[in-house]
């Protein structure tokens, strides 16, 4: 019989120690590498869908909902804001360009953005097939939305309102055809149903301005009018409409981008106190974000690391104990001709095992964890990890282990090397 063949029989012997010590090894790797997992796919969605966005505009309200909103679309937006006041903030020296957006409808669960073409842009996305939108009514969607809602170029779709899939407000009078699909971008786009502002205006009742289809739909209303009205009386209340509708005209919120670095200190304070809107920047949110995650985090891994001290502290009680109960065997094997060093790597390796089969364990329930995770996002946030594993981590995480075993079973099997055999076996 081999050392390892009884190692394994040693472990065997006491099943329920060898099962305790195992699992508080396991349940230490458990919520390090899990939070690990967490934490690196969290920060690469946050990073990859900030887009370099200086800033957001919106309604007055929180901040961090405003971001949440508008950049990753995981949250409900703080309301509206007039187009006339968001158009001033474009005019600033101190802006470079903006990109408007306009929210409230989804289809299948997958949100509809009227924005401009300047939007995909910002995540270097690409056409798969198709074209970009042109028209009212067209939209190009993203990756994810084509293959979870099985919607191909031609297609048409109605839009439900607000952004809960299962709403029965659909708005059939008005559909949606597809004109180009995204390919996959690794970013918020592949999950968005795009179009210009003027349809999402369309869709809920206004059909006025900024498109390509304007006076197309102005003409048509005119011809209406002109059904019941004189030409004259037709002008003048055609004008004030205009003017009306102008005023009334809203959008979600505005993404910003700075001209130069001078704007990040005077453009949100100014819009902020001489304004009826609020600017949120994306970097500060983020920063909050990550701190109040920072506390649960070191939370989390003060717990795990404790579990994994506790561990230590279990393996080493299990195996100096053992070492009372074994002496004869281990005895036993000197006088047979088994070496110090065979004796004292037998007791090393019962430990090695013990944390190397914790490790194992520990690391599989959290890749098991991560996919749970993983599907709860994807289903309804629309956000799935996109890797379980990091080598280096592993690695460490395994060295760890490793040591933890080692330490704690260095001084029983010193003890067992220096067991004096003569005056055990006379015992």
């Amino acid at each position: 019989m081999n050392i390892l063949q009884l190692t394994w029989k040693n472990l065997r012997a006491k099943p329920l120690n060898a099962m305790l010590n195992i699992l508080l090894v396991a349940t230490g790797i458990f919520i390090i590498s899990f939070v690990l997992i967490l934490e690196k796919q969290t920060e690469q969605h946050l990073e990859r869908n900030a887009a370099n966005i200086n800033l957001v505009v919106g309604a007055k309200g929180s901040p961090l909902q405003l971001i949440l909103s508008s950049i990753y679309q995981v949250d409900y937006p703080t309301g509206n804001i007039k187009l006339s006041e968001a158009e001033q903030i474009s005019k600033n020296p101190l802006v470079k360009k903006t990109i408007p957006l306009a929210l409230g409808d989804n289809f299948k669960g997958f949100r509809i953005v009227g924005t401009t073409h300047d939007y995909p842009m910002i995540y270097d996305a690409k056409l798969a097939v198709g074209k970009l939108w042109k028209a009212d009514m067209e939209v190009s969607i993203g990756a994810k939305v084509a293959m979870e809602s099985g919607l191909k170029i031609g297609d048409k779709f109605a839009g439900v309102h607000g952004f809960m899939a299962e709403s029965n407000d659909v708005h059939n009078e008005s559909q949606y055809m597809v004109s180009g699909i995204y390919a996959p971008s690794n970013s918020v786009l592949d999950q968005l149903i795009l179009t210009n502002v003027s349809s999402v205006w369309q869709i809920h009742g206004s059909h006025h301005h900024g498109t390509e289809n304007d006076d197309a739909h102005q003409g048509e209303h005119d011809e209406d009018h002109d059904e019941h009205c004189a030409q004259h009386d037709h002008n003048e209340h055609q004008h004030d409409d205009t003017d009306a509708e102008a005023a009334d005209k809203e959008i979600t919120a505005l993404l910003v981008f700075y001209r130069n670095p001078m704007a990040a200190v005077t453009l949100p304070r100014q819009i902020n106190q001489n304004t009826n809107m609020q600017a949120a920047s994306p970097v500060i949110e983020m920063n909050r974000l990550y701190s109040l995650m920072g506390i649960g985090i070191e939370s989390a891994n003060l717990i795990a690391y404790l579990i994994m001290l506790i561990s230590a502290f279990s393996i080493f009680i299990s195996l100096y104990n053992s070492m009372k109960e074994r002496k004869y065997e281990l005895a036993l094997i000197r006088v047979l001709g088994g070496r110090k060093r065979t004796v004292f790597s037998l007791v090393l390796l019962e430990g090695l095992t013990i944390s190397f089969v914790g490790f194992i364990t520990g690391y599989l329930l959290s890749i098991c964890a991560s996919f749970f995770i993983s599907i709860y996002s994807e289903s309804n946030f629309h956000y799935g990890f996109n890797n379980y594993t990091n080598l280096g981590t592993n690695l460490i995480l395994l060295g760890m282990s490793l040591l933890i075993g080692f330490t704690a079973s260095v001084i029983p099997a010193i003890k067992s090397m220096r067991t004096n055999l003569s005056k055990t076996l006379d015992e």
